[in-house]
């Protein structure tokens, strides 16, 4: 039997790393939800694939987000940094970032309650809740437009965590 190469090796090692990775965000995004209360699932799925729908994400995004994540959702330099004040730089929403490492439900409550209120914990955050300033049809909006911006490969992860999310919730 032949012993597999070291790029072999390599390519096992990541794909069973990032399958470990979606199966503990998605425990944890349960986990999390579940204590801090958790939306409607049903409602909370996100459609990139709407264009009316990505286009009012776009416009609302370019008024509401981009100061802090960029115009082409680059998030702010250093963003895995904290900065002086102990706080995280806004991340990107693009493929570079973490964004898609979450589910619909998740990325829903901190778009709508802010980072702190979803973390708990003590933990502070300069990203504010949206609820007061955004309607529910407005942030799945802009969760749309930003989903419509990953690759193929991102999409689909992120596509899976959240029915994994969905079929644990029911």
């Amino acid at each position: 039997m032949r012993r597999p190469d070291k790029g072999q090796w390599r390519q096992r090692h990541l794909l069973l790393a990032a399958a470990v990775t979606l199966l503990v965000a998605a425990i944890s995004s349960v986990t999390l939800l579940s204590e801090r209360g958790q939306p409607d699932l049903a409602s909370t799925t996100i459609n990139p694939g709407n264009p009316e729908q990505v286009a009012l994400g776009r416009r609302i995004y370019s008024e509401q987000c981009a100061q802090c994540h960029g115009v082409n959702l680059e998030g702010q330099p250093n963003w895995r940094s904290r900065g002086p004040d102990g706080r995280l730089p806004a991340p990107p929403h693009d493929a570079s970032g973490h964004t898609w490492h979450h589910p619909d439900a998740m990325l829903f409550r901190i778009t709508r309650d802010g980072t702190s209120a979803v973390v708990g914990g003590g933990y502070e955050s300069d990203m504010p809740g949206f609820g007061g300033v955004l309607s529910d049809t407005e942030i799945r909006a802009v969760l749309a437009f930003i989903k419509s911006t990953w690759p193929d490969r991102e999409r689909g992860l992120q596509e899976r965590q959240s029915r994994i999310l969905r079929e644990a919730a029911q």
